[in-house]
């Protein structure tokens, strides 16, 4: 079972033995106004946190490289037009995207910044693509035409980037041949503007960075093969947090930086190397308590069995919420500080804890899904690592469902309902 971890300088984490203090927390200033009317269920997001992210993988790769911030799913389910805004504000000077849609978000948001769409447009997208100003990635001749003819519908030229496959075998082109003529016949779309040229690493997270390099080498004949055409690549990037951690002599113009961002690395090996801060915690409320004897069956296919007399809160979340079924008796909480193990398996929209021991635990207590509380902590790589997943995965769990709510200086400064991509009033 996964056990929450002391932070560096706290106490060891274990449940409260008989007699033992335990101790509530006290939530950050506007908690309450923002979960009024909602279940209390929520994820909080540090933008300062964000902000130091960004500072810290810029003093890493250097001046000469620009900080492209990923924001694509929702900026990893932290909120992609509240990330976005504390990004730029930090130094980031692009934004990147997987969709259109996610694009198109952001510029109703009212941000001007260059957003790249990373991901192939289906050619019914091109008018929006273009009307939004997106940088779209192609590598297909179908979606390029396609912005060609929305750019001069409108009397614009629309920017792109062009995709090279070094070795992830997922989008673009693979040889330096190919890379020229397709290049070539970008010049001959006038509505069309070559900004970029970029490849993506398949591996860069492992200890092991041949192939890293041997990419990084691909996409440089590339360029070069380009350049010797007379065709100007434009922005050069290849670089993601893995590479920009391990390798920031490969940075190039600009780096694509998404875990990073959030305070996490995609690798066990890169853990501690840089000084980054992790940017969500993610909480829910006692609702319901009770002591039940032993022998009691817990939740669904009595796959938990009290062994004794157990107190047993519920906590309203679920794997609808994002909580996979698999840490289904296998992961403690944090309440009053202390680990409450998970008992049975994860339903729906409720689960259920053991809080035997834990004193003066009562309903309306903080559970901390995953972050820290007080001298313990249970981070998104812990659960990654018991689940045998990646971090990113982790992450991008957590739901519409889930209230988000953003701090600045540890008070709460916005919120953003369930079930809603769109933020309550409020500013940042």
């Amino acid at each position: 079972m996964a056990e929450p971890r002391p932070v560096a300088g706290g106490g060891r984490g274990e449940p409260a033995g008989p007699g033992e203090a335990a101790c509530t927390f006290p939530a950050p200033p506007g908690l309450e106004a923002a979960l009024e009317g909602h279940r209390p269920t929520w994820a909080e997001v540090d933008l300062d946190a964000v902000a130091h992210n960004v500072a810290a993988i810029r003093r890493h790769i250097g001046p000469h490289s620009a900080l492209m911030a990923v924001v694509k799913a929702d900026a990893y389910g932290h909120g992609a037009v509240e990330v976005g805004r504390a990004c730029l504000e930090a130094g980031a000077k692009w934004l990147a995207v997987a969709t259109p849609e996610e694009g198109v978000e952001l510029r109703r948001a009212g941000i001007s910044a260059p957003i790249l769409v990373m991901c192939l447009a289906h050619p019914s997208q091109a008018a929006a693509v273009v009307e939004h100003r997106l940088s779209q990635t192609v590598c297909n001749w179908e979606l390029a035409q396609a912005l060609d003819g929305a750019a001069r519908a409108r009397g614009v030229q629309a920017a792109v980037h062009l995709k090279i496959d070094t070795g992830l075998t997922r989008l673009g082109l693979v040889s330096p041949r190919d890379a020229v003529e397709f290049a070539r016949g970008l010049q001959g779309l006038p509505g069309l503007r070559l900004e970029g040229t970029y490849t993506h690493m398949a591996d860069a997270d492992a200890e092991d960075k041949s192939f890293t390099r041997l990419q990084f080498e691909r996409f440089m004949e590339v360029r070069s093969a380009m350049v010797q055409a007379g065709v100007d690549p434009g922005l050069l990037h290849a670089a993601n947090t893995a590479t920009a951690v391990d390798l920031p002599e490969l940075s190039l113009d600009a780096v694509r930086v998404g875990l990073g961002i959030y305070g996490l690395v995609p690798g066990r090996a890169q853990r501690g190397r840089l000084d980054l801060r992790p940017v969500m915690a993610w909480k829910t409320r006692i609702l319901f308590l009770r002591e039940v004897p032993g022998g009691t069956p817990v939740s669904y296919g009595r796959t938990y069995v009290t062994p004794a007399p157990r107190v047993v809160a519920t906590v309203p979340v679920g794997y609808a919420d994002g909580i996979n079924r698999l840490l289904s008796n296998r992961v403690s909480w944090l309440v009053r500080g202390k680990p409450a193990p998970l008992l049975g398996r994860v339903c729906m929209d409720q689960c259920m804890l053991d809080v035997t021991g834990i004193p003066g635990v009562a309903v309306g207590d903080e559970a901390v899904i995953m972050g820290r509380q007080g001298p313990s902590q249970l981070t998104a790589d812990d659960i990654a690592d018991l689940l045998g997943t990646i971090t990113y995965e982790v992450l991008c769990w957590v739901g519409r469902r889930v209230v988000r709510v953003y701090l600045r200086k540890g008070c709460i400064v916005k919120s953003r309902g369930p079930l809603s991509h769109a933020a309550c009033p409020g500013p940042l």
